[in-house]
């Protein structure tokens, strides 16, 4: 039985991690894909592989990812064993970009996509809580046009700005909409 990509995308501040971190405690069965960063190994949030550009470059011209893309000063890649996992049954989650979507739904067309939204204020001071962004940088992250979705794609809907439970299982629903 082949498994599927699950993305997750959403403004910075808005909870992705949280909320997938919250995902694989309710369901075992998912697993995260862990992201190669050219982001320093201190900046905390989300568990990544931290590595320099020139080791980014040279991995990303060897193969070693289905999925990579550069944002906010920082490049992405997703690893390419994740496509086996995928087909040998394994349900992953990811933190995407919105701009990575149309390659992603192109090489993993049953991928779901749960777009986390919550208000810009909240999104605002969640920003100025994590520590990573000064005054300037958070108004630019805000002002980012997001862009339209791929046509087609299959897309749920979470918002994240009230309860973090309520969140949670939104996403959970539109994960297992059978076993809720």
């Amino acid at each position: 039985m082949a498994g599927r990509l699950i993305g997750v995308v959403g403004p910075s501040g808005v909870g992705k991690d949280s909320v997938m971190r919250a995902l694989v405690r309710a369901q075992p069965e998912l697993a995260l894909v862990r992201r190669v960063i050219t982001r320093a190994p201190e900046s905390g949030g989300e568990d990544y592989e931290p590595v320099s550009e020139a080791e980014f470059h040279r991995r990303a011209d060897a193969g070693e990812f289905c999925l990579q893309w550069q944002a906010h000063g920082l490049f992405y890649g997703i690893p390419a064993d994740i496509s086996q996992r995928i087909a040998a049954g394994a349900e992953m989650l990811v933190n995407l970009s919105r701009g990575v979507l149309n390659a992603a739904q192109a090489q993993f067309p049953d991928i779901l996509v749960l777009n986390i939204t919550a208000r810009p204020e909240t999104l605002a001071a969640r920003l100025r809580g994590r520590g990573r962004e000064d005054e300037a940088q958070i108004a630019l992250r805000l002002s980012r046009d997001a862009g339209a979705f791929p046509p087609g794609l299959k897309l749920a809907q979470i918002d994240n700005d009230g309860s973090f439970n309520d969140a949670v299982r939104q996403a959970l629903l539109a994960l297992y909409p059978v076993r809720a």
